[in-house]
This record gives C-alpha cells, structure tokens and sequence, in this order.
C-alpha cells in the first residue's frame, strides 16, 4: 500500500524561484506539482521526500524559468486488488461503513459486513448483526480486503470496496473472539 518510488523527471523553475538554493527551489515546484494528486501507475503521492541528481539548467527562449532534468523520491499509496488493510470506521450509514485508509476512505457495503442480517440504528449511529449481535460503529479498528478499485484523477472520485465476511476479517474485537476456543455443552456419557 505505502512505498517509496523513484521518479525521473524535467522541472520548470519559474524566474521568481531564482534567490532560492536549487534543490529548495525544485523540492517547492515538485510538491506544487506532485503531492496530492493521484498517478495511474503509482497511485497517490502523499510526499515528496527528497531530490537528487539536479542537473544544470537550460533556459528556452521567450521562457524566463529555467529546466532541470532530475530524479527525485516520493511516498505513494497504492491499494491493491485482494490485499488486505487494517483501517479505522470514519462514518456510518444505512447503506455501510466507510472505513479510514491512507488518503482514501474504503466502503463495506452492509451485504459485506458480516454474514448475518445488518440492520442500521440512526439514533446509536451503528451496524448490528441481527443474530450475533455484533455491532460496529465509528471509531472501530476493523481488518478488510480491497474487493473493488477504481482509481481516477483525483481522491474524491476514486473508489474502494471492501468485505469483511471472509475469516480473518471484521472489527478487531471480533476476529479475537473468533481466535477463542468454542465451548460445547453435551451430554454426559450415558445420558
């Protein structure tokens, strides 16, 4: 999900940019140009991180700024299909919950809380299992898996779905309970 990348790239350093130190000058271009904005092939790039091999510039003419060629590093998130996340409930509605990954919430449809029956409580503002009883609600840690990406050009429009009904996944609290050893009551020999 969280990497750091090395990117190679040309930066325009515009004339207002020239009484900084070059590598200060580029790092502040890069952040304008970079940070928070989503890549097809990288994801969304939290932070440029740092910058090196700053070659000299060239100025074209009619141009004021100068150009650098350079490589610079940066931190991107980028959900994968299938993988799993560890995230915190943002928000609940009668439709889910959208769940706090990285720069982009993650939505669990009801359907894909948990096997049983979800019905939503308005007034509590929680998810709660018909028969378990289980109830989720904002602030809860919860373990899920990215079935569904869509990834556009910006973090408002992209999508994430995710299941929690799969073993090894749901509210923290309740995959602990499932770790626990059952207990059945029987019968006593003879009876």
């Amino acid at each position: 999900m969280y990497r750091l990348v090395s990117i190679m790239d040309t930066v325009r350093v515009p004339p207002k940019n020239f009484g900084m130190k070059i590598d200060e000058s580029v790092l502040t271009v890069l952040r304008q140009q970079y940070e928070n904005k989503i890549d097809a092939d990288l994801g969304v790039i939290l932070a440029i991180t740092g910058v090196k091999n700053i070659s000299g510039g060239r100025i074209i003419p009619g141009d004021g700024a100068s150009y650098h060629n350079l490589e610079f590093e940066a931190l991107v998130f980028q959900p994968r299909l299938h993988e799993t996340i560890v995230g915190k409930v943002g928000e609940i509605a009668q439709f889910g919950a959208f769940i706090k990954i990285g720069p982009i919430d993650g939505l669990v449809h009801v359907s894909q809380v948990t096997d049983d029956f979800i019905s939503y409580n308005e007034k509590t503002g929680t998810l709660t299992g018909k028969d378990s009883g289980k109830v989720l609600k904002e602030g809860d840690a919860v373990r899920a898996r990215v079935v569904t990406l869509s990834m556009k050009n910006n973090i408002t429009d992209s999508k994430i779905g995710l299941t929690m009904r799969q073993p090894g996944l749901g509210k923290m609290e309740w995959i602990e309970e499932d770790k626990k050893p059952k207990v059945v009551k029987g019968k006593k020999g003879g009876e």
